[in-house]
């Protein structure tokens, strides 16, 4: 009796041992270890997406400002390497600072303190990150900008504009 039921049964034996068989190569370690940070990301995006859609309030932001930037840390450093995290950990506060100016801007009965908060916690950050990618070679590429800039200023001789 060859029917519908034991075909289903059949694919579902052939399923199993590919399961097996990739789990045996390894390929399901591989993708579990590269791409964890996704298991954070994607859950931030999809609570941005529910607020755009409306089935979600405001206060859903918060941590999805928060899972979003952490998701891009995580898979940043995953990806490169996590002595990196001795340069990016500023941005474990900008994403605080990202969720809360979401909701802030986003919930017209918070009071405007939670604004200003964000505010002042990301710029706290972003100088952070500043201060702390000045200790690696980046303080060369902001001295090749400034010599960039000095050199543009000068070839760039308009005399319609006097300073």
């Amino acid at each position: 009796m060859n029917s519908g039921k034991e075909r289903m049964i059949g694919l579902g034996i052939i399923a199993v041992g590919l399961i097996i068989l990739l789990g045996k190569l390894g390929v399901f370690s591989f993708l579990g270890r590269n791409f964890w940070p996704l298991l954070i990301l994607i859950p931030g995006i999809i609570l941005h997406a529910m607020y755009m859609m409306r089935k979600v309030s405001p206060i859903m932001l918060l941590p999805a400002g928060i899972l979003s930037v952490y998701g891009f840390l995580f898979f940043l450093c995953n990806t490169w390497g996590w002595h990196l995290m001795a340069y990016l950990w500023p941005l474990l506060l900008l994403g605080v600072a990202v969720g809360l100016w979401e909701y802030a801007i986003n919930d017209i009965t918070l009071p405007r303190t939670v604004y200003t908060g964000s505010m002042i916690l990301g710029l706290v950050s972003v100088l952070l990150l500043i201060i702390s990618m000045l200790r690696t070679g980046m303080i060369y590429v902001v001295a090749v900008i400034l010599i960039g800039a000095g050199i543009w200023l000068m070839v760039n001789n308009r005399t319609k504009r006097k300073w």
